[in-house]
């Protein structure tokens, strides 16, 4: 099973920024068993969360050619936790982008405070790179994230670029 760690984007600029949202509920189950009697979001799965919403953003930016891999986490930063009834706003940055890799930064900010700082490395890696030992299709950017994508750009919110 894959998690998706962002419900929507509520802000799309091609090759530059991206927003998403996470609405956390008692629905989830990770939280039924994650602090019994204290459920919260911890900063691990909230850098996820920032990792899925940078990483689109820079899988975008090169047209979805590659593999967009969470190659090192340079900063991550967190003053507090989310609940269950709280939103995560996920914003996050380009910072540089280049043939083999992409620099982002990112705020965390729970119910209009921020909590947190994500800064992240993404690796390129080509499809063609079978030496690595790596699956020759794109098995990053499945139809649940282009179904993401797909859904901010009918919102207005991207480019005009059509997802592949």
């Amino acid at each position: 099973m894959r998690w998706i760690w962002i419900d929507t984007f509520v802000e799309f600029v091609p090759g530059q920024r991206a927003v998403a949202i996470k609405n956390v509920s008692m629905a989830e189950e990770y939280l039924h068993d994650h602090f019994p009697g204290y459920p919260v979001v911890p900063p691990s799965l909230m850098i996820e969360g920032m990792a899925q919403t940078a990483g689109i953003l820079v899988g975008e930016a090169r047209d979805f050619q590659e593999n967009v891999i969470l190659a090192k986490v340079r900063l991550a930063a967190f003053e507090g936790y989310a609940v269950p009834g709280d939103q995560i706003r996920y914003e996050a940055t380009i910072d540089s982008i280049e043939d083999r890799a992409a620099v982002t930064s990112g705020i965390v900010i729970r119910n209009r405070e921020s909590i947190g700082r994500v800064d992240l490395i993404f690796s390129h890696v080509n499809h063609a790179e079978g030496s690595l030992g790596l699956p020759d299709h794109n098995f990053v950017f499945s139809d649940q994230f282009a179904q993401l994508l797909t859904s901010c750009r009918q919102l207005g919110l991207g480019g005009e670029k059509p997802i592949r």
